[in-house]
C-alpha cells in the first residue's frame, strides 16, 4: 500500500569509516507523552535527548557528534533496560540507526555508501517520551524522511519511518532503506525468526552468518524480487542472500539476562539482516559486536509519494517463546 497523503516536514536541519569495508504507512499523528514518563533531559543544540519511561532509558539522537557518541550515527545511541547493566548498543555508536539509502547505483564511494549518515539531519523533541529525526532531501538520492521514536511503558520502544523520494533515480526499479542495530558484544550473536528453508515448515529458527557480506539478508518467504546492481561493484549486506526465509515480520536476541524483540508492521517490503562483525571489536570482552539489521524496501517507487513503516522493539528479561509470539499478536492485532 501507498499514501499520497502530503507530506508535513520537521522544522529545522541539523553521520562508517569504523569499519572497512527496507506499502505505506501515514504517520503524522500527534505522538503524546506515554503513561509513567518522567521528565527528560532534552539538548535540541546538540541533536539528542535522553528518554526514561518504565524500565527503559534512551539516548535518541541525530547523526551528529557529541562527547563519546560519533558523528554519523543516528537513532538510539544507547538503550538500556532498569534490569541489565549496559546499553545493548555499542557504545559510541548506535542502534536503529539508518544507515543506507540503496537503489543498485552509487554504491562505490563511501559517502554516498552511507549517505543518511553524512547528510544533514534535524533533531525535535515532541513530548516527555517522544523525539522525531528529519532528514532533508539528501544530495544523491534526493530521498526525505521522518522517523519518530517514542518509549511506551512498561519496555516498548516504538519507531515510525515515513519518507519521500524527490527526484527519479531509480533505473533499478526499486527504493531500499537500511537500518543496523550495533550490538554490544553479546555472547550470543545470533538472530532468531520463525521461518526456515524453502520448502521447509514455519520453526524456530537460529540465524547466524559466519563472515561479514555473506549469505547476510533473510528474505520473506513470498518475496521474490530481485534487486539488481552493477557487476564487479563493492560487497554489501543487502547483495549477499541467505537460503532462509522468514514466515512472520519479527526476530529476537539475546542480550546479557535481557531480550530484544524486534516486530514489524509488515511482511511486504521487510528484509533481515545479520553480520557477526558489524560492530566491531569489544576489547574487554575479546568479541566481535555483531549487526541485528533490517531493510524496507520499495517496488516501482514513485516520486512525492509518501512510504513508511512501522517498528515496535521490546527490551525485557529473557521469557518464553510462547510470550514473545504472544507480544507480536497482541501488538499486531492492536494496529
Amino acid at each position: 500500500m501507498t499514501s499520497n497523503l502530503p507530506v508535513e516536514p520537521s522544522a529545522g536541519i541539523h553521520r562508517r569509516h569504523f569499519l572497512g569495508t527496507s506499502a505505506a504507512a501515514v504517520l503524522g499523528a500527534t505522538v503524546g507523552s506515554a503513561t509513567g514518563a518522567r521528565a527528560a533531559t532534552p539538548d535540541e543544540t546538540n541533536g539528542h535527548a535522553t528518554l526514561q519511561v518504565g524500565d527503559l532509558t534512551a539516548v535518541i539522537g541525530d547523526n551528529s557528534a557529541d562527547g563519546e557518541h560519533r558523528a554519523g550515527y543516528n537513532g538510539v545511541w544507547s538503550l538500556h533496560h532498569s534490569a541489565g547493566t549496559r546499553s545493548v548498543f555499542v557504545p559510541a555508536i548506535a542502534g536503529l540507526n539508518l544507515e543506507h539509502i540503496v537503489t543498485g547505483e552509487q554504491l562505490e564511494d563511501g559517502k554516498t555508501f552511507f549517505e543518511p549518515r553524512n547528510a544533514p539531519m534535524s533533531f525535535r523533541q515532541l513530548s516527555d517520551s517522544a523525539v522525531e529525526l528529519h532528514q532533508p532531501p539528501t544530495p544523491t538520492f534526493h530521498v526525505e524522511s521522518w522517523t519518530q521514536f517514542q518509549l511506551v511503558a512498561p519496555h516498548y520502544l516504538d519507531m515510525n519511518f515515513r519518507c519521500v523520494a524527490h527526484q527519479p533515480v531509480f533505473p533499478r526499479g526499486y527504493l531500499a532503506l537500511f537500518w543496523a542495530s550495533y550490538i554490544n558484544a553479546p555472547a550470543d550473536k545470533s538472530m532468531y525468526f520463525r521461518g526456515g528453508l524453502d520448502g521447509q515448515k514455519d520453526v524456530w529458527t537460529q540465524f547466524c552468518t559466519q563472515w561479514h557480506n555473506d549469505q547476510s539478508t533473510v528474505r520473506h518467504r513470498d518475496d521474490a524480487f530481485e534487486m539488481t546492481f552493477p557487476p564487479d561493484g563493492r560487497e554489501a549486506l543487502f547483495k549477499s542472500l541467505s537460503r532462509f526465509r522468514f514466515d512472520l515480520p519479527f526476530f529476537y536476541g539475546n542480550f546479557d539476562d535481557l531480550i530484544w524483540l524486534v516486530m514489524f508492521d509488515r511482511a511486504e517490503g521487510i528484509r533481515l539482516t545479520h553480520s557477526p562483525s558489524g560492530g566491531g571489536f569489544n576489547a574487554d570482552l575479546q568479541t566481535t559486536n555483531p549487526a541485528w539489521d533490517f531493510q524496507f524496501l520499495v517496488q516501482n517507487p514513485e516520486i512525492m509519494k509518501e512510504y513508511g513503516f512501522r517498528v515496535r522493539t521490546i527490551l525485557r528479561p529473557r521469557c518464553s517463546r510462547d510470550e514473545l509470539l504472544s507480544e507480536f499478536m497482541k501488538w499486531k492485532e492492536s494496529k
